[in-house]
């Protein structure tokens, strides 16, 4: 997230951005996106449409095993929606066991800032044993620390948070010298093979020059890719103007995502997200591809929107549930283009129509993207 002006409470910092960072290893140590991921995702997917006739199936299992974080960003609003059980951790059982009840291939680790949790070595070494693709999302400010205990493996990937270059980046998530400590990580981790993928999402006052300039950086030093996605507009948030209407959006993405940078950057986000986020495209939301599970349970109906928690996953999939939510059903839906209802959207489609599949398997090999997975 980037914010151009604070609020009239809180400072801007005056520091300027110091120069860039050069990342020249003395050998080819970067990590690749493993070959596996993309044929294991295309099985399950097979699968469990086409074997057991499932209209509706997780995708990624977004995983949140705590909701405290030790940064306070403007576009956040996890922390204060669940400020009552911000003492609450989940256990290391409970979410295995949640990973288990989905039963999808790839599990993001979000929270929160996850390498807060305690348990985060012995869960990831688990999920890891069982050759789940595991994200983990995060800020950078402990990863040093996590790494010394959570070995390199394909089945790993850290998702570091930047919301800009340095001034841009400590603005939005309210302290000075954070981006610097998650550009210092995310070095180390690329020096000692892990897998490293940046996030970005992208909220009224985005800069596109300072945005380009952060996504050439991340992709010069090896990065697996970048990933971004429109911010959604959480009622908890606590500066309420900053957040976007869909319209809104497709202007911001047509300013950041052009065909220069899409050639010049490497996305991790699959090509036709892209272009949905440039309004040349359009979807309905598949958000039941990603059930997210927290210390009250599953949140329904969906990873931005918690009407309610349930302690059966499979009541996320239910079709009279979403007969009251999605784009044009529900307001407050309306402007989600978040990248966990819509890129699964993308893929499932691409499994309905050959087209789309073209499109798709066109964009991912003549634009260097992926498939996001979080």
């Amino acid at each position: 997230m980037v914010v151009t002006e604070s609020p009239p409470e809180r400072a801007v910092m005056e520091t300027a951005d110091e120069a860039l960072p050069v990342y020249r290893p003395d050998r080819e140590v970067r990590a690749r996106r493993p070959l596996e991921l993309a044929w294991r995702t295309f099985a399950h997917i097979f699968r469990q449409k086409f074997i057991r006739r499932r209209e509706r199936f997780p995708l990624v299992t977004m995983l949140e095993p705590l909701e405290a974080c030790n940064l306070d960003c403007y576009g956040c609003g996890r922390i204060r929606e669940y400020l009552p059980v911000l003492d609450k951790t989940l256990t290391l059982d409970q979410c295995l066991r949640a990973v288990e009840d989905s039963g999808a291939p790839i599990v993001s680790i979000a929270g929160g800032e996850p390498t807060m949790y305690k348990q985060l070595p012995e869960l990831i070494e688990e999920l890891v044993r069982r050759k789940i693709f595991v994200y983990c999302c995060t800020n950078g400010l402990l990863l040093e620390r996590m790494m010394k205990r959570v070995p390199p493996s394909k089945y790993l990937a850290w998702v570091i948070h930047l919301d800009g270059m340095e001034t841009q980046h400590d603005i939005a998530v309210n302290r000075k010298g954070v981006w610097k400590k998650a550009m210092r990580a995310s070095r180390l981790a690329l020096e000692a093979g892990y897998r490293v993928c940046s996030n970005t999402t992208l909220f009224r006052g985005s800069n596109a020059e300072d945005l380009h300039q952060l996504f050439a950086l991340v992709t010069d030093m090896g990065f697996e890719g970048v990933m971004v996605s429109a911010g959604y507009d959480f009622v908890d948030g606590p500066v309420q103007e900053m957040f976007l209407s869909r319209e809104e959006s497709i202007k911001v993405f047509r300013r950041v995502l052009t065909d220069e940078a899409i050639d010049r950057i490497r996305f991790y986000n699959n090509p036709l997200y892209l272009s949905f986020l440039r309004g040349e495209r359009d979807y309905q939301c598949t958000a039941w591809s990603n059930p997210t599970y927290t210390v009250q349970g599953w949140r329904e109906p969906c990873y931005p929107l918690a009407d309610r928690h349930t302690d059966d996953v499979n009541d996320l999939f239910d079709a009279s549930l979403w007969e009251n939510y999605g784009v044009g059903v529900n307001s407050k839906c309306a402007n989600c283009m978040m990248h966990c209802g819509f890129e699964s959207a993308i893929i499932y489609d691409a499994f309905s129509s050959p087209r789309s599949a073209a499109d798709l398997a066109k964009g991912m090999v003549g634009k260097r993207a992926g498939v996001g997975a979080s």
